[in-house]
Formats: structure tokens, sequence, C-alpha cells
């Protein structure tokens, strides 16, 4: 059972994501509402992954992605995003993130992503 941290400005997906990742057997320990919250949250609760929205208030994905790299290189990552814009995708994953899951998402590819990620 992974602990995973959930950053995403959007209250309804967030929503979703905690029932996906219920399904999945994994404790969600924190929730953040934009990038700079994400950060903060992710030291304080150490949580075996994070996903985290590409598009937020504060902070983008892209900051987020190189500021917990850079206080934890080991972080594990998974992107979400309903941009199709592969550049940006890419940049992040040079920087340190695992894999992305495009919205609108079906659990099972979630839940496949969480689990292929935290295998890594």
């Amino acid at each position: 059972m992974a602990k995973i941290l959930i950053a995403d400005d959007s209250d309804a997906i967030r929503l979703v994501l905690k029932d996906i990742i219920s399904i999945g057997n994994h404790d969600v320990v924190a929730e953040a509402i934009d990038g700079e919250e994400s950060i903060d949250l992710y030291k304080e609760v150490k949580p075996d992954l994070i996903l985290l929205d590409l598009a937020m208030p504060k902070k983008d994905g892209l900051s987020v992605v190189k500021e917990i790299i850079s206080f934890d290189s080991n972080a594990k990552i998974i992107l979400i995003t309903a941009s199709d814009d592969q550049k940006i995708i890419q940049e992040c994953m040079s920087h340190g993130a695992l894999s992305y899951i495009s919205k609108p998402f079906d659990f099972k590819v979630v839940l496949k992503g969480i689990d292929d990620v935290l295998a890594k």
C-alpha cells in the first residue's frame, strides 16, 4: 500500500483520483490545490508517489517537478494533464517525472500507471 499525494486544483479531479486510489488499495495522505502547496506537502508527508497536475496556480507542474526532484532525487512523480503538449511533458520527464496520464482518464490506466511507477 503506497502513500500518495494528489496535487490538482480541481476538486472534482481530486475526488475521482481519491476513489481510484482507494480501489487500488493505496492511501491518499495529502491533497494540494496549487504548486506551492504541492511542494510543501511533499516535504512534510514524504509520500511514495505524487500525482501532479501540470497546470496549477502559483507554480506550474514543471516548476514543481524541478523543486521536488532537487529536494528528493528519488521522488516518484506522475504528471496528470489535459494538455497534449508533448514539449512540456517531455521537459518534465527530462527533469525527473517518471510518467504521465492524460485527462480524461480511465481508472485502469491510472492504477496501472501508479503500479508501474511504484515498481521502478
